[in-house]
């Protein structure tokens, strides 16, 4: 009985994708209206970027981040505090079998953009760009 359950090879199932925007959906609405009463999560307004879940569907990573990327690790630990008012507050609103255990993470998306930008700015890649550019042309 070789089940692989979680096969490693493959991307996310539609219906994973599917859960985890709408699970995205619901937490950045429950986190603007201040539905749950910690006066650290009403100080700061936080971005939900990507909610990731399991291929069973019980455990949902959302990646989150500070507005201004100010105070991350006080905004993480405030929502770890409360992820079992927020797995409620959202689990009300969906209609799955099981309320999926929530995970937080902070998102480092827009540090790797930054950087990406930074990378694409330099002189010497530019000149690279440049040649490309002038190879193509060339060909035309």
């Amino acid at each position: 009985m070789g089940n692989k359950r979680f096969e490693s090879g493959r991307g996310p199932s539609q219906r994973q994708l599917r859960v985890g925007e709408l699970i995205r959906r619901t937490l950045s609405d429950v986190l603007a209206r201040g539905d749950v009463h910690d006066p650290d999560l009403d100080r700061v307004a936080i971005t939900v970027s990507e909610v990731r879940t399991s291929p069973d569907l019980k455990i949902a990573t959302a990646f989150v981040m500070p507005l201004g990327g100010e105070g991350q690790q006080g905004a993480l630990a405030a929502l770890r505090r409360n992820k079992g008012e927020l797995r409620h507050l959202v689990s009300r609103e969906l209609t799955l079998k099981f309320a999926p255990d929530l995970r937080f993470q902070i998102d480092e998306s827009f540090d790797r953009v930054d950087e990406t930008r930074r990378l694409l700015q330099e002189d010497r890649v530019q000149r690279d760009i440049a040649t490309g550019q002038e190879d193509d042309t060339d060909r035309a």
